[in-house]
């Protein structure tokens, strides 16, 4: 009896020795690529002169063995600690960055973890040629992961030496393009690349002869500008007339990124006087006119705009620029929600600064068609300064009666007949017997809502609450 219970404990032995040496080669086969249809690797003895494999003899069976057989089966004590995978062997989880598709976690995979570590030690090598390569490694595992942008945080210090290195521009080049990825979507990244001095080399390449070195640079400062942190410190280093030199005489790229790093900057009070002494709204409205006013490019024009107006050579410069206020009007028309509030909130601050000053240039454009439709069709907040702005442009502040009502009807009539183009009167006037037919409309179905809601014999009609609210 003994013998037979000793004899089938070891074919029970064997049996699952088998099993282990099986999954252990199909794994090794799957890391090293190679086709598992071979046969597996016997467990006979390693021999003297054999050197020892330890991921795919010791470590990998190890692995297996205590995954299928955890410590509550083998009788094992256990500890607070808890067995875990190796990092190539965890579950990844799908990224919520939104840039990339792909598997995206703090638990990489085999591959990318020694993509990762393999990019960290090209980069911190001491050849050159070592540190190119590292480079453009991190630039292409950084395109697209939000997780590799945060493992590769350490390279950030290297990359930025590579900026100061003397005639190579094409070391120049990588790193930028680096550390630009390394700073999307990555506030960290941002202001570390600031503190480790990127600031003084990308204000150097943004003097570049080189057009392409001084669009990454200029892209460099628009995604680095994004960092609440980092306004200040880019104001006051310099770099704002050197944008606006470039937004004049760049290249079409950089003159686009040039305006949005500009607005990006403007948010910060302090900066707003420097953009002011630069002179940069010709320039705005140069890149504004033939632009597509839906585009994001108009909506960061008329942002940038809206900020300067706030000031009077803000004011005087854009009425002063051939265009400049109908290329406002041209965006409060036919640009997105977004840029449409930032125009009439611009045209709003100059009436409500000086209302005797730029009323007639305001009106003189046309701005009475893109008003009564925004005053229907826009967000609250621009439905609200487009009304403001039409009382403001009639020719009286005052109601023009005390026994009449001051509607909108009135207001835009009122200001119509001080319009001298028939174009411009006729399609106000078309616009507003529509706005009154729309209303009309609403009126008569708030009226049968309240009907259907409420019956004569329940409640006085006095009383009645409609329950589907108006749009």
């Amino acid at each position: 009896m003994f013998s037979q219970k000793k004899k089938k404990t070891k074919t029970n032995q064997r049996t699952g020795a088998k099993l282990l040496s099986n999954k252990t080669f199909e794994l090794y086969c799957l890391l090293k690529r190679q086709p598992s249809s071979l046969s597996p690797p016997s467990l006979s003895p390693r021999s003297a002169s054999e050197p020892l494999n330890f991921p795919t003899q010791i470590f990998l069976p190890l692995c297996f063995f205590l995954l299928d057989h955890p410590p509550t089966q083998l009788n094992l004590p256990t500890t607070t600690s808890s067995l875990r995978s190796p990092p190539f062997l965890m579950d990844s989880r799908s990224s919520s960055d939104g840039l990339s598709s792909t598997p995206d976690s703090l638990s990489p995979t085999f591959s990318s973890y020694s993509a990762v570590h393999r990019a960290l030690e090209l980069i911190q090598s001491d050849d050159q040629d070592s540190k190119l390569q590292g480079a453009q490694e991190i630039r292409r595992l950084t395109k697209t992961s939000q997780r590799c942008r945060r493992q590769l945080s350490d390279s950030v210090g290297p990359l930025v030496s590579m900026l100061r290195l003397r005639d190579s521009p094409e070391s120049h080049e990588s790193a930028l393009l680096a550390l630009l990825n390394l700073a999307v979507k990555d506030e960290t990244n941002k202001i570390k690349i600031l503190e480790a001095g990127a600031l003084e080399p990308i204000i150097t390449f943004l003097r570049s002869q080189s057009s392409t070195l001084q669009e990454y640079a200029t892209a460099a400062l628009l995604t680095l500008s994004a960092s609440a942190v980092n306004k200040p410190v880019i104001g006051a280093s310099g770099a704002i007339p050197l944008l606006v030199e470039i937004l004049r005489h760049g290249s079409p790229q950089a003159k686009v990124d040039s305006v949005m790093a500009l607005s990006n900057l403007s948010t910060h009070p302090s900066n707003l006087s420097i953009i002011l002494e630069a002179n940069p709204i010709p320039s705005i409205v140069t890149l504004l006119k033939p632009c597509k006013k839906s585009s994001k490019t108009a909506e960061r024009c008329c942002a940038l705009i809206e900020s300067l107006v706030g000031f009077d050579e803000g004011r005087t410069a854009l009425t002063s620029e051939e265009g400049g206020v109908l290329a406002v009007i041209e965006v409060l028309e036919n640009g997105s929600l977004q840029s449409r509030e930032h125009a009439v909130s611009a045209l709003l601050t100059m009436c409500q600064s000086d209302r005797c000053r730029y009323r007639e240039a305001i009106l003189k454009d046309g701005v009475i068609p893109g008003l009564l439709e925004l005053t229907v069709q826009g967000t609250p907040k621009s439905q609200t300064k487009a009304h403001t702005l039409l009382r403001l442009l009639r020719e009286s502040p005052y109601p023009r009666s005390e026994l009449e009502a001051d509607t909108l009807e009135n207001i835009v009539c009122n200001i119509i007949s001080q319009i001298d183009s028939d174009d411009q009167s006729s399609k106000a006037k078309k616009i507003l017997a529509d706005m009154v037919q729309v209303s009309m409309e609403q009126s008569l179905r708030h009226l049968q809502q309240r009907a259907l809601v409420c019956t004569s014999t329940d409640l006085p009609i006095s009383t009645c609450t409609s329950e589907v609210s108006l749009k």
